[in-house]
């Protein structure tokens, strides 16, 4: 070594052992990005796989209410039966007379005289009812029955005074439920095999003197109602439309230390014949009774994973609980989730092999020429954080950076104008102490909201200053924690009081030219005033049952609005025309649905209302207009018009026809589901009237001019 080589020695020492340190530096940095992109993905991940289930728990909720509903209906209407038959002044007089009637054989004659009348009454009330079952001889008061279902009248000692042909012997379950009633007691007796097996079920209703008191020590008698249940109850288990393939209603309940399954499960099991105890881990029957109207992932009978709901009745201590199987409802998240790992792992691979690579070159490099680059890095890298700076700089709105104590850790110059507080005394500073209290107190609620929920928020903010209301969008993004650095959260502002001040007069133009062309409408067509009126309203609530957005939503309600405008040039002797339509007179008046899209082409509406109205009259199988069109072809939208307009034409009267009940219309719209409706549409327009009160408001009114005009 020379003696240059010698003095020059140290300073390339040095120059190595810090371009080895930042080597090192850069390698910690992009191990640092490995980790951070894999917590975001792991974040993403995580909220994707809460979406799926939260969308099933909301699926799985509106059937079990359904379900629910029909089951307790059905329990409801066997008491108001029986409670009819109890009222009954015939029978009500026939049991006074048995509990006044001395033992003489003159007023046991007068009673038996009555028996017979009695009797019919009982049969008839039974095969009302449904408490007619089997073929037996006539019950004479005090003589057994031998039949599987039917209606008692027992005196005020719970003995059996006259029943129906078929009724069963009131002996073991039946005796043990009958001399357990307490005076005026209204009582179900819960599920149970009979002597053949079958599910049974019995209800007893007090029964009181004519016009005598209602006081439990003044009941003179007891009606028995006895059926087998099966056929009526397990039927309303079964959701009407219901896609999914696994998916099962049971009722079940808690007997002691064991959980019965009180109807037929999916994979054959019969009604009654399983039990498993209570404390078998993670089964679903016991979360569902635990745990009403909760949701959760458990264990059915088989040990098969599956999504739970349940529902508690009040009559019966019974719960309905509905499942899913977890393969099937989550195994396209699982599946879409996994690939997006699988790419993000592979992503973190490269960026791994990258730095070796990146380490391994710079080893070999020589110290000088190592340097060099080095050197160069840096000037890209401070070249490329001065184009950053120009880059939110020339931004048009203020960008900031707050820590979580709402602190500055950035701005550009649009947020240093907008505070009007130099630039450097700006960093590290609360929003509040530039800003002043009122934008923290806007501004850092929703901060911690973005970190918690780990995904952005915005916010429109509507200020009164003194040049007038002045609208402002802000946008938090969250910033994780990482390399050593606290979560943070960027804010951006936008000014949008000019684009919502249009918006908001637009909206309000374009619906008043709604109304005046509804209006214009209805004084042509007297009969069907306010059709488009209940349409559009109905379009809308099947739009927000399906959880569509603002947009789709106010397009589905639009269109239906507008669906009859065409009749402006249809001649009003035919829109107010009496007796059944010829054929060309339909084709005329469904043509004008076809011509209100055409004389709305021009309007710009915030959705295809236009598109909405063309597609209207399609059908789900293609045999409608535009022919061919069909499916998912069919825009959303204008199979719900399609949907809600054929509804309120059925249920509303008009010059040619009467309207039809709700119950009617709803079943010919069932019948045509795959053919002329899409069954999702119909399936949220039934969850719409029976689970959302939707069917008390389209209950068949007095249609007419007169009467549509006052709807």
């Amino acid at each position: 070594m020379t003696p240059m080589d010698s003095a020059s020695h140290p300073r390339t020492s040095g120059l190595f052992g810090r371009i080895t340190a930042s080597a090192v530096l850069g390698a910690a940095l992009v191990v640092a990005a490995v980790v951070l992109t894999g917590f975001l993905a792991l974040r993403y991940v995580e909220s994707e796989w809460l979406r799926d289930q939260r969308n099933w728990q909301v699926r799985l909720g509106i059937v079990a209410d359904s379900r629910f509903a029909a089951v307790n209906g059905w329990l409801e209407a066997q008491l108001r039966s029986l409670s009819a038959l109890a009222e009954n002044p015939s029978l009500q007089l026939y049991a006074t007379q048995i509990a006044l009637a001395p033992t003489d054989d003159e007023s046991m004659s007068i009673i038996d005289a009555q028996t017979e009348y009695v009797r019919n009454l009982l049969e008839a009330s039974a095969l009302q009812s449904g408490f007619a079952g089997g073929e037996t001889a006539k019950v004479k008061a005090s003589l057994p029955a031998s039949g599987t279902a039917g209606i008692a009248l027992l005196d005020g000692k719970d003995q059996l005074v006259v029943g129906s042909s078929t009724l069963p012997p009131l002996t073991g379950p039946l005796r043990d439920f009958v001399t357990t009633l307490k005076p005026g007691e209204t009582r179900v007796h819960d599920i149970y095999g009979n002597a053949g097996g079958r599910p049974t079920m019995a209800f007893a209703i007090p029964v009181f003197a004519v016009q005598g008191s209602l006081e439990p020590d003044a009941q003179i008698g007891t009606i028995i109602g006895v059926k087998e249940v099966a056929a009526e109850v397990y039927p309303l288990l079964r959701q009407p439309g219901e896609t999914s393939k696994t998916a099962a209603a049971t009722l079940v309940r808690r007997s002691g230390d064991v959980i019965e399954y009180l109807s037929p499960l999916r994979d054959g099991t019969p009604a009654l014949s399983l039990q498993l105890a209570a404390n078998t881990a993670d089964l679903d029957a016991a979360y569902a009774i635990d745990n009403p109207g909760g949701f959760a992932q458990q264990k059915d009978h088989r040990g098969d994973a599956v999504l739970v709901t349940g529902r508690r009745f009040d009559l019966v201590p019974w719960t309905l609980m509905y499942t899913v199987e977890r393969d099937e409802a989550l195994a396209d998240a699982e599946s879409r989730l996994r690939r997006f790992v699988a790419a993000v792992l592979l992503g973190v691979c490269f960026l791994a092999a990258l730095l070796v690579a990146g380490w391994r070159q710079i080893r070999l490099r020589h110290a000088r020429q190592s340097a060099g680059r080095l050197q160069g890095l840096a000037d890209e890298i401070d070249h490329q954080r001065r184009l950053l700076r120009l880059v939110t700089d020339s931004q048009p709105t203020p960008v900031f950076i707050l820590d979580e104590q709402g602190c500055y850790r950035f701005a550009n110059r649009q947020a240093v104008a907008e505070a009007d507080a130099p630039a450097d005394d700006m960093l590290g500073k609360s929003l509040g102490h530039v800003r002043g209290a009122d934008v923290a107190k806007r501004y850092l609620p929703l901060n911690r909201r973005a970190l918690e929920s780990g995904e952005a928020v915005e916010e429109l903010h509507r200020l009164e200053g003194p040049d007038g209301l002045r609208v402002v969008q802000s946008e938090h993004i969250p910033i994780a924690a990482a390399a050593g650095r606290d979560a943070s959260v960027l804010v951006v502002e936008n000014d949008v009081t000019a684009a919502v001040a249009e918006r908001e007069r637009r909206a309000r133009t374009l619906g008043d030219v709604v109304k005046t062309l509804v209006g214009v409408v209805d004084s042509r067509d007297p009969f069907a005033a306010h059709h488009s009126t209940r349409v559009a309203a109905l379009a809308s609530a099947i739009a927000a049952e399906m959880n569509l957005s603002d947009t789709d939503v106010n397009t589905a309600e639009t269109a239906g609005s507008l669906l009859n405008f065409g009749k402006v040039l249809v001649a009003p002797e035919l829109l107010t025309k009496t007796g059944e339509l010829s054929d060309g007179d339909r084709a005329k008046v469904r043509q004008s649905v076809q011509t209100s899209a055409a004389l709305l082409q021009g309007i710009n509406f915030d959705g295809p209302v236009v598109e909405t109205l063309r597609q209207a009259q399609a059908h789900w199988d293609g045999s409608g207009f535009p022919q061919g069109l069909a499916g998912e072809q069919i825009l959303l939208t204008a199979r719900i018009v399609g949907v809600a307009n054929a509804f309120v034409g059925m249920v509303s009267r008009r010059a040619y026809r009467e309207a039809l009940e709700v119950d009617k219309a709803l079943e010919l719209m069932l019948a045509q589901v795959g053919k002329s409706f899409d069954r999702r549409v119909v399936a949220a327009l039934v969850n719409f009237l029976d689970n959302r009160g939707g069917r008390g408001h389209w209950a068949v009114k007095a249609s007419g001019p007169t009467a549509a005009a006052a709807d």
